[in-house]
C-alpha cells in the first residue's frame, strides 16, 4: 500500500493543486493535511481577520474532501514533528507540498525537505500560487528586477499555456485516526466583531469560482476604467480567495482567456494586475528583508514622527477628519476589505502627511485584512511610503480632497461609511472643515492637519533626507 501526506497551507483548494495531482498520480492512498503552526510564521502570523478566513476556508476545503471520499486532517505543529508522526502512523513514503515564497516559510521548508529525505522520506515540492516563480526572471544583468514594466514584458511572455489541472474524483485516504476539530484551533474571535466579515464574504474555492464569474460576467469590460471607483463594483475581489489558494491565478488567466475568445485584449488590463501580485512575490523572494527594512536604504534616514500613539489611533479608528480617509478606514475595520485606490489615498496620508512610518500602516493592514498578504503588504506601503521598488516621485503625494472629488464625484463611497455625513451637500462632502458649525452639527471632527501644510513638511523632510 502506498501512502502519501499532501500538507496543505495556503492552496486551500482541489482543482489545479499541483501537490495533490501528483500525490494522487503516484499513490493509493492519499492524507489531506493541515498542521496549524502559526509561530513557524513569526513575526508575521495571521491577523485577526485572516484568521477568521482561514478558519471558514478550512472548513470549505474540508467539505469538498469530504465529497471526495475523504477529510482534511487537521493537526498542530511543529509542522516537522507532527509529519513525522503522521509519517510513522501511515507508512507514507512521501510528503507533497506547494511552495510558499514567504522568509520564514521558506526556511522551514528546507529545512523539513533536508529532514525527510536524511529519513528516506521524498519530499515534493510544486508551484501553486504564482504564474511564474521568483527566481525563472532576472534582467540581462543577472539581477532581480526592481522595476515593474520590464519584468512584466518578460514575464508576459512566458505565463503558463495548459490548462488548470481537474480536481481529483475520488482521494482514497489511510487508515486514520480523526485529526483535531476545527474549531480547537481557536482561529474565530471570542467576542463578535466579524460580522461585517460575514455579511461581505464567503470564503471557499466554489465562491471563489463564483466570484470570478461574477467579475467576469459584470466588470470585466470597464475594468480599466471603474477599477479606480469605490462606489461600484469594478474590481474582482479575488484577493482573499488567491492569498488563501481558493484559486489559482492559472485558473483566472484561463477563465478570462476563454471568456474573452474573439475578443484580444479584453482581459489584459486585468492580468497586467495579477503581474503586479506576482512582481510582489518576486521582490520579497529576492529581498526578505524587505517587510522591516527599507528597500531603498536611504529612506533609513528618513525623519518620521516620533509621537505617534494618538494620531496612528485616530487614522486607525477613521478619526482623521478628512472624509475619504476615514471611509476607508472603516470600511477595513467592518468588512475586512478596502478598495486598491483607497488603500493608496490612506497611505499616503499616513506616511506623507503625518509622517508616520510605513511600519505602522503594514502592521495595521496585516491585522485587518482578510487578504493580509506578506509580499502585497510591503509592496504596496514601500511604495507609498516611497522607500521601495517602482516607487513613484516622493513629490507625488495624493490629494486626499481631490482624489476623493475624482473618484467619488457623488459621494456615495464616503456616505456609505460616514453616515454621519450622508446629509452634507455634494459641495461640501470631501472637505466640511470649510463649514465649522457643519462639523459640530454632523458630531464629525476637524482634520488632523492642514493638507497642504503637510505635504510641504513632507517635502522638507525629504530634501533633508537627501542632503544627509
Amino acid at each position: 500500500m502506498s501512502v502519501a501526506i499532501v500538507w496543505f497551507r495556503r492552496d486551500l483548494r482541489l482543482a489545479d493543486n499541483p501537490a495533490l495531482a501528483a500525490a494522487q498520480a503516484a499513490h493509493e492512498h492519499v492524507l489531506p493535511l493541515y498542521v496549524h503552526a502559526p509561530d513557524e510564521e513569526a513575526p508575521w502570523a495571521p491577523g485577526g481577520a485572516a484568521r477568521w478566513w482561514l478558519h471558514h476556508s478550512l472548513a470549505a476545503l474540508d467539505a469538498d474532501l469530504r465529497r471526495c471520499g475523504a477529510a482534511l486532517h487537521i493537526a498542530r505543529g511543529p509542522s516537522l514533528r507532527t509529519l513525522q508522526d503522521l509519517i510513522a502512523k501511515t507508512g507514507a513514503a512521501a510528503v507533497y507540498w506547494n511552495r510558499l515564497c514567504e522568509p520564514a516559510a521558506i526556511v522551514r521548508d528546507r529545512a523539513i525537505e533536508e529532514a525527510l529525505r536524511a529519513r528516506g522520506i521524498a519530499a515534493h515540492g510544486s508551484n501553486a500560487a504564482l504564474l511564474i516563480e521568483p527566481w525563472q526572471l532576472q534582467t540581462g544583468q543577472g539581477d532581480p528586477y526592481r522595476v515593474f514594466t520590464p519584468f512584466w514584458r518578460k514575464a508576459r511572455t512566458r505565463l503558463p499555456s495548459q490548462a488548470p489541472l481537474p480536481a481529483p474524483a475520488r482521494i482514497a485516504p489511510p487508515v486514520l485516526a480523526a485529526g483535531l476539530p476545527l474549531a480547537s484551533l481557536g482561529l474565530l474571535p471570542r467576542t463578535g466583531w466579524d460580522a461585517g466579515l460575514a455579511a461581505a464574504w464567503t470564503p471557499g474555492a466554489a465562491a471563489a469560482h463564483d466570484q470570478l464569474e461574477l467579475f467576469g460576467e459584470a466588470a470585466l469590460g470597464g475594468y480599466p476604467t471603474q477599477r479606480d471607483f469605490p462606489d461600484r463594483v469594478g474590481t474582482s475581489r479575488l484577493s482573499p480567495h488567491l492569498h488563501f489558494g481558493e484559486i489559482s491565478p492559472r485558473q483566472i488567466v484561463w477563465w478570462l482567456g476563454e471568456l474573452a475568445r474573439g475578443e484580444p485584449g479584453a482581459a489584459e488590463p486585468y492580468i497586467r494586475e495579477l503581474g503586479w501580485r506576482e512582481f510582489a512575490h518576486h521582490l520579497l523572494y529576492h529581498f526578505p528583508q524587505t517587510p522591516t527594512a527599507n528597500l531603498n536604504p536611504g529612506f533609513d534616514r528618513f525623519p518620521w514622527a516620533t509621537d505617534a500613539a494618538e494620531t496612528l489611533t485616530r487614522w486607525q479608528r477613521g478619526r482623521t477628519g478628512i472624509p475619504i480617509v476615514d471611509a476607508g478606514m472603516r470600511e477595513l475595520w467592518s468588512s475586512g476589505w478596502m478598495h486598491n485606490r483607497v488603500r493608496m489615498i490612506v497611505a499616503s496620508f499616513l506616511t506623507k502627511n503625518l509622517r508616520l512610518h510605513w511600519h505602522h500602516g503594514a502592521r495595521w493592514f496585516w491585522d485587518t485584512l482578510v487578504d493580509a498578504d506578506l509580499a502585497n503588504n510591503t509592496q504596496g506601503w514601500q511604495w507609498s511610503a516611497g522607500s521601495g521598488a517602482d516607487a513613484a516621485p516622493y513629490f507625488r503625494i495624493f490629494n486626499p480632497v481631490t482624489q476623493a472629488q475624482r473618484f467619488d464625484p457623488a459621494g456615495r463611497y464616503v456616505r456609505r461609511w460616514l453616515p454621519e455625513l450622508a446629509a452634507v451637500p455634494d459641495a461640501l462632502l470631501q472637505q466640511p472643515w470649510q463649514d465649522p458649525a457643519l462639523l459640530v452639527r454632523c458630531g464629525y471632527p476637524p482634520p488632523m492637519v492642514d493638507l497642504q501644510a503637510s505635504r510641504a513638511a513632507a517635502l522638507a523632510a525629504y530634501q533633508r533626507m537627501r542632503a544627509t
